[in-house]
């Protein structure tokens, strides 16, 4: 049963990391008539999914007695008012890389987003190692060197990326990258903040995942304000909503679901396995459905290392050798 769910969770979260940048790219890409969808607008609608979500979790641990449910909100997150807040900072940092990701997805074809994306594993490290003093071993900074190696391939100019310039300008390239590079620098900052808090507390993810909901949505509903707050007075709230855009958002609402059961029935040589074929997937689809991505000799060397890079960081070699710290 443990390797059914194993494998159904590798299975699951290949589906959702894959579909989510492809939706996520094609909606953001896609000639339509009217206003289109406003990413900020998305990203508080996510929030406000993934709380509804957590909150059946939470009454299905409950034994689905609304009583229970009650107490245990009101005991978890009401009288832990400094534990509660403890959850903003991270809410923030994911609420603006949620928003990065769309900036990113809008300027990037999809292949090259997966593949400089995965610099977040670099950044998880070094935040790691600074904050929770974790001890890397021999094989994992070999892979973050090669992690470096491989993106740096990936974004080598060539002339594929000339031709599809003259449908997106090198500016709004370079906007995509920047969106990528911080965003990845959020993620890695934003997690390892969130497991330190899981680790000195013993409050359940599922409603630890409520309260970064809770500030996210209200960060988001900031975001919404500041940036999009004349369009959503002119044309409302939900202006340019289609189905394809509620997919992305049911997608990207479920991303951290997902990412948790992985974590509770795989291991870390399964994900970066579900990470590779993603990234497979995606570089298939762009070519073949989107057509926004020629890849070349350059793209794939550097995707390849990256490949190997995410399986060698999860290796785990059964004789140990000696750690060392930076």
């Amino acid at each position: 049963m443990s390797t059914n769910l194993k494998y159904l969770s590798l299975g699951i979260l290949v589906f959702q990391t894959t579909s989510l940048v492809l939706t996520m790219r094609y909606s953001r890409t896609l000639k339509e008539e009217g206003p289109r969808y406003l990413s900020s607008t998305a990203v508080v609608i996510a929030e406000l999914l993934k709380i509804l979500a957590c909150v059946l979790l939470v009454y299905k641990d409950s034994k689905c007695n609304l009583q229970t449910l009650n107490r245990v909100l009101h005991d978890e997150i009401l009288n832990k008012p400094m534990e509660t807040l403890k959850l903003a900072i991270p809410s923030g940092i994911y609420t603006l890389q949620n928003n990065l990701l769309y900036v990113a997805l809008s300027n990037l074809d999809a292949a090259t987003y997966q593949v400089t994306y995965q610099l977040k594993i670099l950044t998880t490290a070094l935040f790691s190692v600074s904050m929770l003093s974790k001890k890397l071993g021999v094989y994992q900074w070999l892979s973050l060197v090669i992690l470096m190696t491989g993106v740096a391939f990936v974004q080598w100019p060539s002339d594929s990326q000339a031709t599809a310039a003259k449908e997106h300008s090198a500016g709004s390239q370079f906007v995509g990258l920047i969106a990528v590079l911080i965003a990845c620098f959020s993620s890695g900052f934003a997690g390892v903040y969130f497991e330190k808090i899981l680790k000195e507390t013993k409050q359940s993810v599922w409603i630890r995942n409520i309260q970064l909901g809770f500030f996210g949505s209200i960060f988001g509903m900031m975001g919404v304000y500041i940036y999009d707050g004349e369009q959503v007075s002119k044309n409302g709230f939900f202006q340019g909503y289609n189905k394809l855009t509620w997919i992305v958002v049911v997608l990207q609402a479920l991303g951290g679901l997902v990412i948790a059961a992985v974590i509770k029935y795989a291991d870390n040589i399964l994900k970066g396995f579900a990470t590779s074929l993603s990234i497979i997937l995606s570089t298939l689809i762009s070519y073949f459905w989107l057509q926004d991505f020629v890849p070349t000799s350059v793209f794939f060397f550097g995707a390849v290392l990256v490949i190997a890079a995410t399986f060698l960081y999860g290796y785990d070699p059964k004789p140990a050798g000696n750690p060392i710290k930076a």
